[in-house]
């Protein structure tokens, strides 16, 4: 009977080990989202968004353009472990003037175009994420670029320099 009380005890410990361990959901993107490198208000700039969650940080960091969440995810000054990243989903937004609040997708399992001649949130080049690789192809056919994974995201498409005479336009 002990035996069994302990086999017991080490499955549960087990499940609840496995149950702490799962990547926190997406939260909502709210008026009050702040953006982690500029403090300004995310939802009030078009195209697509992010979020990450840090380990034992309690909320996301938000960030008001994909551009910006690749560049903090390469660079080696962070502030914990990252547990989980979620990226606007362009395919099911509403616009790309109004990305939409709930339409996350994990970074890892997305489709990026990059290289494109569109602008994001903050004025810079975009890399914009897709849950579907065939719509990340129509838009890469339609504004240039090319799709990728998110791992494989150049570096210089995210900690380059930004050419401000470049023109870029915003997606209809």
């Amino acid at each position: 009977m002990t035996r069994l009380i302990l086999a017991a005890a080490l499955v549960l410990a087990a499940c609840q080990e496995e149950e702490a361990k799962a990547p926190p959901v997406p939260v909502e993107l709210t008026e009050a989202a702040l953006s982690y490198f500029c403090q300004m208000n995310v939802a009030g700039h078009g195209g697509p968004k992010g979020q990450i969650h840090l380990e034992g940080f309690p909320a996301p960091l938000f960030f008001a353009q994909v551009r910006d969440l690749a560049a903090y995810v390469k660079s080696p000054e962070r502030d914990a472990d990252i547990i989980a990243i979620y990226v606007s989903d362009m395919g099911a937004a509403p616009s790309w003037e109004h990305p939409g609040g709930n339409n996350w997708i994990a970074a890892g399992s997305a489709h990026f175009v990059v290289g494109s001649n569109v602008a994001g949130g903050m004025g810079a080049p975009e890399i914009v994420p897709f849950s579907s690789a065939e719509d990340a192809s129509r838009f890469a056919a339609r504004y240039g670029g090319s799709v990728t994974r998110f791992e494989s995201i150049p570096d210089e498409a995210v900690l380059g320099p930004v050419d401000l005479d470049q023109q870029l336009e915003t997606p209809s």
